[in-house]
């Protein structure tokens, strides 16, 4: 299968990787001008969740090919489109008289009605989903990551389409589990006011990375993630049909004990938060600020969220 990865960031690298090695023929775009910049390999420093039960160290070299265009003929039959979610309009206005064919997986954070998010892309083309990897760039420029051992991918019904079956076949093939996610739209919300909780606290405690291990930090992410429920009931997200991602704002200080444990003593938990040293990116701050904006468009109170 040709495979492009829209971008070069964490998330395209990690599952770049991974599917390059199971034999498809996987390309980077990036913007022109960016190819010379990132040269065309990146040294990585990551942990396998695919092999054993706490990962694998995988030290290596990873060629990437890049390219600076794109055109409809080039007979891509997937784009993964991983990008923040204050960039997924610009990124879908740019990808839509390019795709061909090709299905586009939507793949991380939005905070819109979904199809609306990424228009003008087709529907018929577009399926979303959510990686489990993360990670960042380290100031020499390895990659410093770690994949866990599924994805989400959101489907129309409990009977996938053509287009949602193929990216979940993919996935399979190259050894990760894929969980089916019937009401992609309320999942996607849900972990947007969890990494709401998750940036807020960050500029307390002065990063992600120093919430390793912090218990009290995790708990007052949970908490200000709880806040949000309700702007989440109020744009018509059903909880009941999302009780095991709600775990941690309804038990927030026995998840934060359980997480604190978790990343300060296993690699590939600790992984996700070690690289990000910096608590005010422009896509937390995104998060942060859009999130914010909904509430008060709402008109429900985030005392938390504006502390």
């Amino acid at each position: 299968m040709r495979i492009l990865m829209f971008g070069r960031g964490v998330i395209a690298t990690i599952y770049g990787r991974v599917l390059d090695a199971a034999g498809h023929d996987v390309e980077f775009y990036v913007r022109p001008g960016r190819a010379v910049q990132y040269g065309d390999e990146v040294q990585l420093d990551w942990m396998d969740g695919r092999s054993k039960p706490l990962g694998r160290r995988v030290r290596e070299t990873f060629r990437t090919p890049l390219r600076e265009s794109i055109d409809p003929d080039n007979g891509f039959d997937l784009i993964v489109l991983s990008v923040g979610h204050h960039r997924l309009a610009e990124a879908s206005a740019f990808l839509a008289p390019l795709i061909g064919d090709a299905t586009v997986l939507v793949f991380g954070n939005l905070w819109e009605e979904p199809l609306a998010a990424v228009a003008p892309l087709p529907s018929d083309r577009v399926v979303f989903g959510f990686p489990q990897a993360g990670g960042g760039f380290l100031e020499d420029g390895v990659l410093w990551g770690a994949l866990l051992p599924s994805v989400i991918i959101g489907t129309t019904d409990a009977s996938p389409s053509a287009r949602e079956q193929e990216v979940m076949s993919v996935f399979l093939e190259v050894g990760l589990a894929v969980r089916q996610e019937t009401d992609m739209r309320g999942w996607l919300w849900i972990h947007f006011i969890a990494d709401a909780g998750m940036f807020t606290q960050a500029m307390q405690s002065g990063s992600l990375a120093n919430m390793i291990g912090d218990r009290r930090a995790l708990r007052e992410a949970f908490l200000t993630g709880r806040e949000l429920l309700p702007v989440l009931e109020a744009r018509g997200v059903d909880l009941r049909r999302h009780g095991a991602v709600l775990l941690p704002f309804r038990r927030p200080l026995l998840v934060a004990v359980a997480l604190a444990w978790a990343s300060r003593l296993i690699p590939i938990a600790r992984r996700s938060l070690a690289a990000h040293t910096d608590p005010n990116t422009p896509e937390e701050r995104a998060v942060i600020d859009d999130t914010l904006r909904e509430a008060r468009r709402l008109g429900i109170p985030t005392p938390r969220l504006e502390r």
